[in-house]
């Protein structure tokens, strides 16, 4: 039953990020101030990457040793991210 609960509370985390990203799109704040809402907009995303990576991926549960695998490889991914987006200017 603990298991139902806690899923049901990282729902409920999703839900609301993902409703405040809404709303600071919604609001207007995209249009006005356009880095701080893309900042916003940003933190959350890594605050949702992070529940769904630690909870529904298990990787809270798992050794230091495969967190740190799964953050290199999602270090190296972003840097080829960065490097493509620089090529194509």
């Amino acid at each position: 039953m603990s298991h139902l609960k806690l899923y049901t509370v990282i729902y409920v985390v999703l839900f609301v990020l993902a409703t405040v990203q809404a709303l600071v799109e919604v609001v207007g704040l995209l249009e006005s101030v356009y880095w701080t809402a893309f900042g916003i907009i940003i933190v959350l995303s890594f605050a949702k990457a992070l529940v769904v990576a630690g909870y529904y991926q298990h990787l809270r549960w798992e050794p230091r040793s495969i967190s740190t695998l799964y953050g290199m490889g999602l270090l190296g991914a972003l840097a080829l991210t960065l490097a493509a987006s620089y090529s194509i200017l």
